[in-house]
Order: C-alpha cells, then sequence, then structure tokens
C-alpha cells in the first residue's frame, strides 16, 4: 500500500526567547538576533505523521517548507527523526508572503508532488499566531480539513478520525481522504532525534547548500541519492506569478509599535497569614479579582 504524507513546516524565529535587540529601530523583527527553530506546533504535526507511518506499511512521510536556503535545516531535522525526506521551495519571489501568498504556493507545490493522501501541519506559526495557511491550503486544493487536532484515531476504509481539542471539551470526528489536518501543541510531543537516522542524514543538503559549501562531491551524493532534498525555485511549479510574494500579499502593515513591560511597583511580603489576607483585600478591593 501506498500512502503519501505531507508535512508543512516553518522555520521560526523563537519568539519565547525574546531579548532587547529583538526589535529593530524601525519596529520590526530583527531576525538576526533570534535563533531560528522549528516551529513547535509543526513539531506537534510531524509526530501524528511518524505514528501513521509505523501503523501504514509502504507509508511515507516528506516536509514541505517554504523559506530560504538555511530552511533545509528542519527538513534535516525531521529526517533524524523518521522523515523519508522533504521539499524547500525558496527564491526571492517568495519573499514578503503573507498567509494569502504562502498558502498559493505551498498549494502549487503540492499539486506538483502528484497523489497526496494526507496533509498534516502545525495550528499555527509562533512568529505570527494567524492559524490560517492550514486551513487556506485545503481550500487551494478542494481538500476537506479537521482543526484543532490533538490525535489522529484511526485510519481505514479511505476515512480518517481524528480527536479535537476545543475550549470547552473535545470532538471526535471523522472525514474522507485526501485530508488536510492542523495540530495543537496539546498533541504528544514529537519524539526525539534517532541516533543512527541522524548519522544517516547529517550531509543531506540542497543543490544551493551544495554550492555555497563550494566542495564537489557530486560523485557522493550520486551514489548516495537519499542525501539530495529536493529544491524548488519559482520555475518548478505552475503558478501565476502575481499572487506570489508582495504582489499576492494583500494584508499590509501600516504600523508596529515596540510595546516594552516595566514593573511600576512592588511589594514584599512573608508568609504570614495576615499579610496574605491584607493582599486578598486589596485586590479584591480594586477588582484585580472577583
Amino acid at each position: 500500500m501506498s500512502f503519501k504524507i505531507i508535512v508543512l513546516a516553518k522555520q521560526v524565529p523563537d519568539t519565547r526567547n525574546v531579548g532587547k535587540d529583538a526589535m529593530k529601530a524601525d519596529g520590526t523583527v530583527n531576525r538576526a538576533a533570534l535563533p531560528a527553530i522549528y516551529n513547535p506546533e509543526d513539531l506537534n504535526a510531524l509526530e501524528q505523521a511518524l505514528r501513521l507511518k509505523n501503523k501504514i506499511e509502504g507509508a511515507t512521510v516528506h516536509i514541505l517548507t517554504m523559506g530560504p536556503a538555511r530552511a533545509a535545516e528542519i527538513i534535516r531535522e525531521s529526517m533524524y527523526r523518521g522523515a523519508d525526506g522533504g521539499y524547500l521551495l525558496s527564491g526571492r519571489e517568495f519573499a514578503g508572503s503573507d498567509t494569502l501568498a504562502t498558502s498559493y504556493a505551498l498549494a502549487c507545490a503540492i499539486r506538483k508532488m502528484g497523489k497526496v493522501d494526507l496533509i498534516i501541519c502545525g495550528r499555527q506559526a509562533i512568529d505570527g499566531d494567524t492559524a490560517q495557511v492550514g486551513p487556506q491550503v485545503a481550500e487551494k486544493l478542494g481538500f476537506p480539513q479537521i482543526t484543532y487536532a490533538e490525535e489522529i484515531l484511526d485510519l481505514s476504509n479511505s476515512k480518517i478520525t481524528v480527536k479535537r481539542r476545543l475550549e470547552r471539551g473535545v470532538e471526535i470526528v471523522r472525514g474522507p481522504l485526501p485530508m488536510l489536518i492542523t495540530v495543537n501543541s496539546s498533541a504528544p510531543e514529537c519524539r526525539p532525534r534517532h541516533a543512527k537516522l541522524t548519522m544517516k542524514y547529517k550531509r543531506a543538503v540542497t543543490p544551493t547548500e551544495k554550492q555555497e559549501a563550494g566542495n564537489d562531491y557530486t560523485d557522493y551524493f550520486d551514489t548516495h541519492p537519499y542525501l539530495n532534498i529536493t529544491e524548488w525555485g519559482v520555475g518548478d511549479i505552475d503558478h501565476e506569478i502575481q499572487w506570489l510574494g508582495l504582489s499576492g500579499s494583500p494584508t499590509k502593515v501600516k504600523q508596529i509599535e515596540n510595546v516594552v513591560f516595566t514593573a511600576k511597583e512592588s511589594k514584599r511580603m512573608t508568609a504570614s497569614d495576615v499579610e496574605i489576607e491584607d493582599l486578598m483585600k486589596e485586590l479584591i478591593a480594586n477588582h484585580t479579582i472577583g
């Protein structure tokens, strides 16, 4: 049985560790000051894909990411954990994409792959928090979608059963394949790197990375094809150029304000019951609680 799973993943700046140099003077994000990491919820999505791969004979898991050459690092990270390979969509034409242009480019790349049975991605990226790309890709491909997934429970008879985690409870939803699923951070964490897979794929590179290295290892990569990460530019996908990059992005940022939170007042307390009771009364009186 052949079952093709695509995981949409993104390399993002680590916005969970923002310091004083995280913003430039013009109010834009200083990406050079923040380490680039694998988007956390995309790792949750990868784990769900790898669990399906373990259950379904002949299933494959490939990563699709869009970004600069350095974004190939998250493809390698995925291969270290059990993914079979990946696709890097890269080029200046994709720069400045909002969610609409990003989803259009990703959908064009997925169409190029041929038959895809399942697409899994994180609910949202920590650098934007929009939760729009996954659903927009599904709409452009004409796929049904299940969002806020916490666990894939079953896959049989061309149907998939998913547990969704919502604000007020849990839903069990079943839908037809092909399908796109977005995964919550409440889903199981991704497995760690596998030592043997790390040794196997540590030299996996894209064509751009080969060129930047300046070393001619053509014969080596010809005899080890699993180390070749596919890299597509704008000329490799069927597209309409006006829907890519800035020209295809209706979202325009008019103003960015850098807000720095500072403590204005502080109060030192002991563990005495009297002080704790007085604090509770004060918080209730000024409507902070209650």
